[in-house]
């Protein structure tokens, strides 16, 4: 993981890497202009919770942490399952895509995406 710097009274923060992406992808894809990544924890997977992201629009009931230019919009119940994440962008050989160290986690599969909290 590279350089992650906390962002002030935020439930999670992000790495260099992951803001890098998310300026690609907002300039570059036209189904995201306009909208910020939404990160979410939805039931399902071998572990009980999966991570979800896609690109949204914000609610009215959304925590919204901006960094450099870039937004993430979490609602409440996952902020608190989030609180001390950081979220980053690897790429390696086998795979590529975002990534959440989250202190919160009791157990979590061996794929990695569902988790326990």
């Amino acid at each position: 993981m590279n350089d992650a710097a906390p962002i002030l009274n935020s439930p999670i923060t992000l790495t260099s890497n992951s803001i890098l992406k998310l300026k690609s992808i907002l300039s570059s894809d036209p189904e995201a202009h306009g909208k910020s990544l939404r990160i979410a924890l939805e039931s399902g997977g071998c572990s009980g919770s999966q991570y979800v992201f896609s690109f949204d629009t914000q609610k009215e009931t959304d925590q919204v942490i901006t960094s450099e230019g870039v937004s993430v919009l979490i609602d409440n119940e996952t902020a608190e399952k989030l609180k001390g994440s950081v979220i980053d962008y690897v790429q390696d050989f086998a795979s590529e895509g975002f990534s959440i160290n989250n202190p919160n986690v009791k157990h979590s599969c061996g794929c990695g995406n569902s988790v326990e909290i």
